[in-house]
């Protein structure tokens, strides 16, 4: 490395510049945003921008990516109700601030514009591949049953602070948060989410069995 050569150098200063310009021009709103109000702002050649991001979207998934990497790692208390709880006061911090606008802003994007639906889905598949630890934790603990589904336990946990968040936008505040572990650790602990049983007879069915056997009389008693 040379010596006025520092790590990151330009590129890095490049990207910073971007996602800061971008992360104040979301204020706006999404409809108004566009790669060259970024690149103004920014001080930059637009075509920095599309030569590194390719588009608008690109921009605002590596701005959402940045706000992942700002999040307290995913809980591990040995605990999974703790775990549970701690997880969903992290969803509700990504979800109350400028997170939350920019995952608002893309979701209302994406039915018209697939790069948009792209970035939330990429941004959602890695979250709930790392959240699904807490609930591989608890198995391999013995506080939940083998090959209970983490996938499907994660996305009941979530799901309620995306309807909050898209399409009743009510508040999302600590206590619905606790609600919410509080009703995911209950489903996980009721077997909910584990493998599938045998399922029991259902009322009447061991009258109606018998009435199938040959010789079978009712009971005039009954």
């Amino acid at each position: 490395m040379s010596a006025g050569q520092r790590p990151g150098g330009r590129s890095a200063r490049v990207r910073a510049a971007v996602l800061t310009a971008a992360r104040g021009l979301l204020a706006d709103g999404y409809a108004e945003l566009t790669v060259e109000r970024i690149a103004q702002a920014a001080g930059v050649n637009k075509t920095s921008v599309y030569r590194r991001w390719t588009d608008l979207e690109g921009v605002l998934g590596d701005l959402l990516s940045e706000y992942a990497s700002e999040v307290v790692p995913i809980p591990d208390t040995g605990d999974l109700d703790t775990d549970l709880e701690e997880l969903a006061l992290l969803i509700r911090r990504g979800m109350t601030g400028e997170p939350g606008e920019l995952i608002t802003a893309l979701a209302a994007a994406a039915p018209r514009n697939p790069r948009a639906a792209q970035v939330v889905r990429g941004f959602f598949a890695e979250r709930f591949g790392l959240a699904e630890a807490v609930v591989d934790h608890a198995v391999a603990r013995g506080e939940l049953a083998e090959g209970t589904d983490a996938r499907a336990a994660i996305e009941v946990l979530g799901a309620p602070f995306f309807l909050r968040l898209l399409v009743v936008d009510e508040p999302i505040d600590e206590e619905f948060a606790r609600r919410t572990a509080a009703a995911a650790a209950a489903a996980l602990r009721a077997g909910v989410f584990s493998p599938a049983r045998e399922p029991r007879p259902a009322m009447g069915t061991g009258a109606v069995a018998s009435a199938s056997r040959p010789g079978w009389r009712p009971d005039p008693g009954r």
